[in-house]
């Protein structure tokens, strides 16, 4: 376990990754799994205050859009609690290993993003990590 969490804790990153992702397949909803956790770790920018999975999902502004999403309502199902599971026990997938950002294009993907370097694309997703010594629970 990489940060605690409760089991409701867990549900709700379970639907995150669901309404975030679900076009991308399972390895496109655990890099969204990857930069909820990383904003729990994450020592810098706007997540310094940011101590729980909870806090990191509903952060305002700057939270997840997904929230808003009728994906994000309902029970998560047997699958995708398995894959937040995954993830809360540290399981990492680049490009999303260190990024604190991402967000759906439908072309290229922008080159910065908050000011923070692209780390690459999966699918339609960007994603956008700081540089090194920034953020150093992170690298």
């Amino acid at each position: 376990m990489i940060v605690n969490y409760t089991s409701n804790e867990r549900d709700l990153l379970a639907r995150l990754m669901r309404s975030e992702a679900l076009g991308e397949g399972a390895l496109g909803m655990l890099m969204v799994g990857n930069v909820v956790v990383n904003r729990v770790l994450a020592d810098c920018y706007t997540f310094t205050d940011i101590n729980s999975l909870y806090k990191a999902i509903y952060q305002s502004p700057g939270g997840f859009s997904g929230t808003k999403s009728s994906l994000f309502y309902g029970s998560p199902t047997t699958k995708e609690r398995g894959l937040a599971d995954r993830i809360l026990k540290g399981e990492y997938y680049y490009p999303a290993t260190n990024s604190l950002w991402f967000y759906a294009s439908s072309g290229n993907c922008r080159s910065k993003w908050y000011d923070q370097g692209l780390a690459g694309k999966y699918k339609n997703h960007c994603f956008y990590e700081p540089e090194k010594g920034v953020c150093n629970t992170l690298h």
